[in-house]
């Protein structure tokens, strides 16, 4: 089954999934990725703090897995 990330998830938990997926987040303008707020803050919450759409980026992120799983 492919991965898949969901837009309730904890960044930090986003990130153990693949770390492919940092460049992702750092092109959305998501650079405190190593910050305690991402051990704690939703890919949602996040989204909203950074004036980003969730689901565009969960998009972005699930199609790259998708590519991964492929490989």
């Amino acid at each position: 089954m492919a991965k898949q990330v969901t837009k309730d998830m904890v960044i930090g938990q986003i990130l153990q999934v693949d770390r492919g997926i940092i460049p992702i987040l750092m092109r959305a303008g998501m650079h405190c990725l190593g910050c305690p707020s991402s051990q704690m803050e939703s890919i949602e919450d996040a989204c909203a703090v950074h004036g980003m759409d969730v689901d565009t980026l969960v998009k972005e992120i699930n199609d790259y897995l998708a590519t991964v799983e492929e490989q």
